[in-house]
């Protein structure tokens, strides 16, 4: 399940280039790291670090132009994540 969020962008070329800040309820963080980005068929995800050190992955809709968390991890994981899948998918 993903959360809706407010979602401060730059806009360079296109709208929404990349995440800035965003807001879940009353907190604002600030993004100090944009670690990763991709493409899915219908979404832009972006993993990114904030101002409090955790790692979450935030995911753009265009077409419904539409912010989502996907992903949250406390702390800065090192590993590779996809979304929804933490660092052991196995078990």
């Amino acid at each position: 399940m993903s959360a809706k969020l407010k979602v401060e962008c730059y806009a360079g070329y296109k709208a929404n280039q990349r995440p800035c800040a965003f807001s879940l309820g009353k907190k604002k963080r600030k993004v100090t790291e944009i670690m990763d980005q991709w493409y899915g068929p219908d979404h832009t995800y972006f993993k990114v670090v904030a101002d409090d050190a955790n790692t979450y992955i935030l995911r753009y809709g265009e077409k419904d132009d539409r912010w989502e968390l996907v992903f949250f991890n406390e702390g800065n994981y090192p590993g590779e994540l996809s979304p929804g899948i933490g660092k052991d998918a196995t078990s």
